[in-house]
Order: structure tokens, then sequence, then C-alpha cells
């Protein structure tokens, strides 16, 4: 899509004091459902922003919509955001953790007022100002949740989704008949650079999502470390399967390496024929290859 939809939650504080402890518990709020966390892959302005509808909570029923709970597990109830686990407050209280995140998302004190719910407002927002932050802090908590996942916590969390195939399964036709699971997967840790993908510990190999919502998320929340080390900390989830490559064949005979390496030949003859000496070769050749 050109353009994505984020949900509204509810309004930021001031910044944060760091001498005050207290916390308000909100209602849960009522926005629009689409994939929250996709609004970092491409700058958001007021004008994208969808309030008109209720349909962003997954999982709730109507009494629950009164009980108080916090930003985090409002924001994790969203429809679209169930492939996130819920941060620790302690783990995003400790500015060890969160690290040079002020100069990657606008808004920081804003946006980390919201997520832990502080109510403490030294300067008030305007009203256009109030869905930038919210933008902001579903920005802030998708590269701490990236963070987070990497410590021991982080992973038993991820590991309960991973065991129920919340993040689906191996697309590939070998891995696809044992039901394979699959973990998310960023191909960058810097936003707006790639969507989510799928890492599979089977075929070792990475695809794109089924789910349109995990693929509608940045890659950056994940992460490019997360899965690996997933694996080498759950060694027994690593199938210990040997799967076959497919060979392609032609009327049942399979085709000769030979023919490849003649069809290769004769595009190198071909280059050298041409006027720039065979200095550089067509894109269409290389993706041949």
């Amino acid at each position: 899509p050109s353009r994505f939809q984020i949900g509204i939650g509810c309004s930021g504080g001031g910044p944060r004091r760091r001498t005050k402890r207290g916390f308000r518990r909100r209602s849960r709020c009522r926005g629009s459902g689409q994939a929250a966390g996709v609004a970092a892959m491409f700058p958001i302005g007021p004008a994208d922003i969808s309030t008109d509808s209720e349909e962003g909570l997954s999982d709730i029923s109507g009494s629950e919509l009164d009980e108080e709970i916090t930003w985090i597990e409002w924001f994790c109830h969203l429809k679209g955001n169930e492939f996130f686990v819920e941060v620790d407050e302690d783990y995003i209280q400790d500015d060890f953790n969160l690290t040079g995140l002020s100069a990657q998302v606008p808004y920081y004190e804003y946006a980390l007022n919201m997520i832990l719910d502080f109510d403490d407002q030294d300067e008030q927002l305007r009203e256009d100002q109030q869905p930038l932050v919210e933008t902001a802090a579903q920005m802030l908590y998708g590269l701490i949740h990236a963070r987070f996942i990497l410590t021991s916590r982080g992973m038993a969390a991820m590991l309960d989704k991973y065991q129920r195939l919340v993040y689906g399964i191996c697309p590939l036709s070998q891995c696809e008949a044992f039901k394979q699971a699959v973990l998310p997967i960023g191909q960058s840790d810097l936003l707006r650079q790639s969507t989510a993908k799928v890492f599979c510990p089977a075929c070792r190999e990475v695809f794109c999502p089924r789910s349109s919502k995990l693929e509608a998320l940045d890659g950056a929340y994940f992460g490019t470390s997360f899965a690996h080390l997933f694996f080498l900390t759950y060694q027994y989830l690593v199938p210990q399967v040997v799967l076959t490559p497919y060979v392609p064949r032609l009327y049942g005979f399979k085709i000769h390496k030979s023919v490849k390496d003649n069809l290769r030949k004769q595009r190198e003859q071909a280059q050298r024929r041409l006027p720039d000496g065979g200095g550089a070769r067509r894109s269409d050749e290389i993706l041949a290859d």
C-alpha cells in the first residue's frame, strides 16, 4: 500500500520526571485497528491518521473495554499488533536500554511518557501534535521491542508465540509438509528500510510472511539478530531433518549442469563482440545467471 493508517490511542504526557514514579492506569482507548506500528515505514502527517473505526481491539469483550490497563497492554491488543510481546516497564525505565533511540524518534520524551503512562505535564502539546506523538510512541515501542526480545524474558515471550504459530509456517513445500514454524526478522535495524520478513530454521531461508499484517510492520521492530540468537538459545527447536533440494527436470530427465555452463560461455562471447568490449553486462543477463 502507498499509505498506512494507524490507530489513535490515548493522549501523551509531558517530559518525564525522573523523581516521580507514579503511573496513570488508563481506560482502553477506542481507535482504528490497522497495524499501528507500520507508521514507521513512511512519513505520516495528521491527515493520514484515521480515528473513525472501532475495530482495532482484538480479543476484547464489552466489559473489558472499561477496565483500566496500561498503554503497552492496549497497544499489543490492537489487531495487527499481536505479533508484539509486552515489554516490561522496568526494562523501558532503564535509560541504558534506550541508548540512541532519542535520535531516531521525534517527540521522544512525549512518546516515552505515553508508553509509560506518566501523568506529569510541564508543557501542553497542541491538539494537532497529539497524533504525531501517538505515531512516535508506536515507533519508539517497536524499536524498544527489538531490543527487549534479545533478553531472556523477551525470548521466553516470543517462544510462546513461536510455538503457537503466531507468525505462520514456512511456505517452502518441504517445510510446509511438517508445518515448520517461522520467526519474524528484519533486513535492517534502521527504520523505513524494509518491512518484516520471516525466517525458517529448517531451510534457513527468508520469506515474505503470509500475513499481510505482519508484512506491514517495519522490520526494525524485530531486528536482524533476534531470529538467529533465538535458535542458538533454543537449539532443540532447530529441525534435524535434511531437506532435499529441488532438481529441475525436462520430461523426467535432469538438466545437466553443463547446459548452464554452455549458456554462460555463449553470453560471454557475445559480450566480447559488443562495441564497449564487454566491460559491462546487461542487467537481464546478470539476472539470468
